[in-house]
Order: structure tokens, then C-alpha cells, then sequence
């Protein structure tokens, strides 16, 4: 006999949870070991998590925006990913008490010998990067909160003008998504080597949490296709629009990260250059090959085939792999700035992703199964809520 589905959320939510507990535990133990690698280890597998939290608010409000089944089939799933925001705020104290052992400008004993310009000095100063974080957080908080209310709201009362109130929502809101994600990843990324600059920088990160959540949201799609209602509306047709639109961000994704590194090596400046020749160079090359060949060149490849797109396993399989290339591609942008010469893999940095992920997995099921999997009545898709509104 199969399992009802809320007993298997609920054994999910409580594994993830102990790994989360035990993950986060051994994080500390890192910590009191070799404070500096831990944090780095910290500070990547928390963008890990942070990326697709912010990538599903992002695609819900695109959905809003746009329309589309595609969107109906996995709103619920973006939403729950969207509504982890508070927990994500939370762990970023860690990262916010121990800014002098993270980033150089932040401890007065390096900050002054690294020649800043002066708007620099007075944009990396903690008391305004700390306002920034607060703002940050400020917005996604209150936007993911509006999003999951109001769809909440239109499954008890039917109200064709809370589809409405979405849209009006969302439109500002991509708006405030993009303002806000180039800022926190020039804060958060792009100042751990506070001489470089990349207009490019910002759009790179609104893009890249874009695919890393809608290939988190195709594998548990995947994972649900079998189950009452979503078994209903998801199927090959709707997998290949997925495949389709995670073709879309791969490209956009590989052509901005091209278009900074053409600029940036052509322009061949003092301040900017610096930061490729480290990560192309030496123990780091290998590792950009990797992210040329995995991140971009085979999922284009297999992402063109319509029977890798038509099947849910092939597809899944695609964007596991497109996760673990994120991490990959964070780890390649954070960690030479602490060691240069080549990557120096340390246990902190597979355990602090599993940690991060393990709270983070149980806050999203604990969402999840807190709703109908399926919108019950946005009349945008009434002839599809309907039928599985008992």
C-alpha cells in the first residue's frame, strides 16, 4: 500500500532537519578549527540555498506576469521556495558578525593598505553594508510573504481581483528583484576582492538563481509527478517547456559570463584584470574548464534533444547537474580570494552546504505540504483548478 504523501513529507522534513542539526554542528566545529576556511565554506553554501530561494520568488513573479500552465503546474513548489526567506535571513548572522575574518575591508588592520577609492571606502564601510543586508532582506521577506498570502487567499475566497493584486505586485517586484540581487552580489561577492568592477557582475547573479531554482523546482516536479493532483497536469509536453525555458537561462547565463570576461580582457586594466588571470590560471584553470564544459556546453547540448526535455528522469538528471555546477561556479568566484595559487578543498566545504540544506529542505516541506499542491481557483487557469478543487 502506498504511503500517504503527508507521511512522507513529514519523514523528508524531519531527516532534513537532523541533517541540517548535525551539518550545522560540525560547521561550529570548523569554525573553532580554522575560522577562515569555515566561513568561506559557510558563505558559498549559503548562496547555494539563497540562489533558489530567490530564483523561485523570481520565476513565481515572472509566472504572474506572464501566464502559462507552466507556471500553475509548480506554483505551490516556488512559493513554498520563495517563503524560506526568513530562515535564509537568520543564517546570515553568522556571516554578519564575522565580517573582518571574511572580507579585507572590513578589518581596520587591512583595510587601510588597500588603497581604495574613496566612494569605495565609504560604500564598504560595516555599519552601511549592514543597512544594505537589513534592506535586502526587507524586500524579499515582504514580497515572498505577499506572493504565498495572496495565493492563499484566492484558494479560500476565489477573488478574480487577487490575480490581479499578483500581477500588480509582481511587476514592481522583478523590478526590486534585480536592483537588489546586483547589489547583494557586488556586496557579498564582488567586494571579498575590493579592487575589481564588472557592470556585468550584478546581471550575472539575477540569472544565475534563475536557473538553479527552476532546475530545484524541475527535480521535485519530478519527484511529484505521480501524486495527486500535480499527476494530473504535469506531464512530457509541460517537462519540455521546462527544458525550453532552463535552455534559455543556460545561454543567457553563458553569454553575460562571456560578454565580462571579453570586456574585462580586452579592456585589460590595473584594476579588473587581476581577478580572471587568478581564476584562469594555475590550480583554478581545470576548474573553469569544468564550468565551460558542465555549466554550459553539455547541458546546451542535451537540452536541445526534445527526448531528454520529454522525459522527467532525463531532465532531472540535467539540472542536478546544473546545482552542483552552481556550487561549483560560487566556490570559483569566492574561494581564490583566499587562495589564489589553486583550490584547497577543505570537509567544511561539502558540510556546510548539507547543513544550510538540510534546514533549508525542512522549512521548504514544511510549506509544501502546508497547502493543496495545485491552486484551487485562480480563474486563469480555471479550467484546470476546477477539476481538482474537491
Amino acid at each position: 500500500m502506498k504511503e500517504p504523501l503527508e507521511t512522507v513529507f513529514d519523514r523528508l522534513q524531519q531527516r532534513a532537519l537532523a541533517v541540517g542539526v548535525a551539518g550545522m554542528v560540525l560547521c561550529a566545529v570548523g569554525y573553532l578549527l580554522n575560522p577562515v576556511l569555515a566561513l568561506r565554506s559557510y558563505l558559498v553554501g549559503y548562496l547555494v540555498w539563497l540562489a533558489i530561494a530567490l530564483g523561485c520568488m523570481a520565476i513565481l513573479m515572472l509566472h504572474h506576469l506572464a501566464g502559462g500552465n507552466w507556471g500553475f503546474a509548480v506554483r505551490r513548489i516556488l512559493e513554498a521556495g520563495a517563503k524560506t526567506m526568513v530562515l535564509l535571513a537568520a543564517l546570515f548572522i553568522p556571516i554578519l558578525v564575522n565580517l573582518p575574518k571574511l572580507y579585507r575591508w572590513a578589518d581596520p588592520a587591512q583595510a587601510a593598505s588597500l588603497g581604495l577609492a574613496p566612494f569605495k571606502r565609504f560604500y564598504l564601510r560595516v555599519p552601511f553594508f549592514t543597512g544594505r543586508v537589513v534592506f535586502y532582506f526587507a524586500v524579499w521577506i515582504l514580497i515572498s510573504y505577499l506572493l504565498r498570502k495572496w495565493s492563499l487567499e484566492q484558494d479560500a475566497t476565489g477573488d478574480p481581483k487577487l490575480a490581479e493584486k499578483l500581477q500588480y505586485l509582481s511587476a514592481p517586484g522583478i523590478l526590486l528583484y534585480g536592483f537588489t540581487i546586483s547589489y547583494a552580489a557586488i556586496d557579498w561577492v564582488m567586494s571579498l576582492d575590493p579592487g575589481f568592477f564588472s557592470t556585468i557582475f550584478g546581471m550575472i547573479f539575477m540569472v544565475l538563481p534563475a536557473l538553479t531554482a527552476l532546475a530545484f523546482t524541475v527535480v521535485v516536479a519530478m519527484l511529484l509527478a505521480r501524486t495527486k493532483p500535480l499527476s494530473d497536469v504535469l506531464n512530457p509536453p509541460l517537462f519540455n517547456d521546462y527544458g525550453n525555458l532552463l535552455l534559455t537561462f543556460v545561454m543567457l547565463w553563458a553569454y553575460l559570463s562571456f560578454a565580462q570576461f571579453l570586456i574585462i580582457w580586452s579592456g585589460n586594466l590595473q584594476d579588473e584584470i587581476p581577478w580572471y588571470v587568478t581564476r584562469a590560471s594555475g590550480g583554478w584553470a581545470p576548474v573553469a574548464v569544468l564550468l565551460i564544459v558542465f555549466h554550459f556546453a553539455v547541458p546546451f547540448f542535451l537540452l536541445l534533444l526534445r527526448d531528454v526535455k520529454r522525459r522527467m528522469k532525463m531532465l532531472a538528471a540535467v539540472c542536478i547537474g546544473l546545482v552542483v555546477m552552481e556550487w561549483l561556479d560560487l566556490y570559483w568566484m569566492i574561494a581564490p580570494s583566499y587562495s589564489p595559487a589553486g583550490p584547497q578543498f577543505h570537509w567544511t566545504d561539502f558540510v556546510a552546504p548539507l547543513g544550510i540544506g538540510g534546514l533549508w529542505i525542512a522549512v521548504f516541506v514544511w510549506r509544501l505540504k502546508s497547502s493543496p499542491l495545485l491552486p484551487l481557483r485562480d480563474t486563469r487557469f480555471e479550467t484546470v483548478a476546477v477539476n481538482h478543487a474537491d
